[in-house]
């Protein structure tokens, strides 16, 4: 088996990556080893370096922050370092050459000294945790020793993914620190891991990004209009990767189409021809995508003022139906009308009280 072989594939279009994988990948344009010029926190990379030229580089380290901040990013970019990439200073602290052998490598899925756990994909279908059989690769990873940089380096993104056993299994690793192995786990929730996981690693937290430097960013990596740019800003909830998704390809299709629905422009055929693309491969991946726009829509138009319990209530109900729907098995296109229906009572609703 190959090493930076990536364990499976992140959840949300991530991808597959590398360190070794188990699995079919899915691979994405925009994932976060390939981000060579976004800088998630100066602050946070800074204070790595520091750490790492004092000799005082610890072995585990807990990436927290909001889904989408930029954690799995800076783990990649401390990766590229710590396996001998050359830094680039204009790229940030943590930066590095994009054409340097080990950035290649990484980018690559091929560096042997890189492993990366994720949720893998079966069927199409992406499980719902990190197994434990993928967590005890991590004991035998670090055994051995770097066949090309000093150190060797996993990354778990996310650390949250880990079930029960698989969770326990990665505290060998915590407990007793590997010899130049350096682990990043990344989480979206670190109050919900297991307090003696975050004990036994150093903690970093990424802060959410603000509405004007999100938009900053969006018009300059996308070439967004201003407007579309602003829009894109303040939906993403202070996430970069959110900002980004929002403002380029289908997603941006997406998010327009959603917010056309819930303000009254509901099309009966348009509507049934959106649920024929849930069918196949990718179906799943396309109907979490457009519920969560539509989610997100419905939640802007509950802020919004005028009948806002209205739709708030309505964001309540919303919110469950993709996992109940991956849960048992319901037809997407059920699915997706009953929550137009949804939407068409609370518009109606909305018109008639005013």
């Amino acid at each position: 088996m190959r090493a930076d072989r990536r364990r499976g594939v992140a959840g949300r279009g991530r991808g597959a990556g590398l360190g070794r994988r188990a699995g079919p990948a899915v691979v994405s344009e925009d994932h976060p080893r390939d981000r060579f010029d976004l800088v998630p926190d100066a602050a946070a990379e800074t204070a790595f370096l520091d750490a790492w030229a004092r000799g005082r580089l610890h072995h585990a380290w807990l990436l927290c922050g909001v889904e989408g901040v930029g954690k799995a990013t800076f783990a990649y970019r401390a990766a590229r370092r710590l396996l001998g990439a050359a830094a680039d200073p204009a790229r940030g602290p943590l930066g590095a050459r994009r054409d340097d052998p080990a950035s290649r490598l990484i980018s690559a899925q091929a560096h042997p000294d890189l492993l990366v756990l994720e949720r893998l994909v079966d069927g199409g279908k992406t499980k719902k945790s990190i197994s434990v059989d993928q967590s005890r690769e991590l004991p035998e990873f670090f055994s051995k020793s770097s066949s090309q940089a000093r150190h060797r380096v996993a990354i778990i993104d996310a650390a949250d993914d880990l079930n029960v056993n698989a969770a326990n299994a990665l505290l060998k690793v915590l407990e007793e620190p590997p010899e130049r192995g350096v682990l990043f786990l990344v989480s979206h929730a670190p109050g919900r891991l297991l307090a003696t996981i975050r004990s036994r690693c150093r903690r970093l937290s990424f802060p959410i990004w603000t509405p004007d430097r999100l938009e900053t960013l969006v018009r300059d990596r996308t070439g967004a209009e201003a407007e579309d740019a602003a829009h894109a800003a303040v939906m993403a909830g202070g996430s970069p990767g959110a900002a980004l998704a929002l403002a380029s390809g289908s997603t941006f299709e997406m998010d327009q189409l959603a917010r056309r629905w819930v303000g009254g422009d509901i099309d009966r055929a348009e509507a049934l021809a959106v649920a024929d693309r849930f069918r196949g491969a990718e179906g799943q991946e396309r109907f979490e995508a457009l519920m969560e726009r539509l989610i997100a829509a419905v939640k802007m138009r509950a802020l919004e003022g005028a009948g806002g319990h209205r739709w708030a209530d309505l964001w309540e109900r919303l919110q469950p139906l993709p996992e109940r729907a991956a849960g048992l098995n319901l037809d997407r296109g059920d699915v997706l009308a009953g929550a137009l229906a949804d939407i068409r009572r609370v518009q109606a609703q909305h018109q008639r009280m005013g």
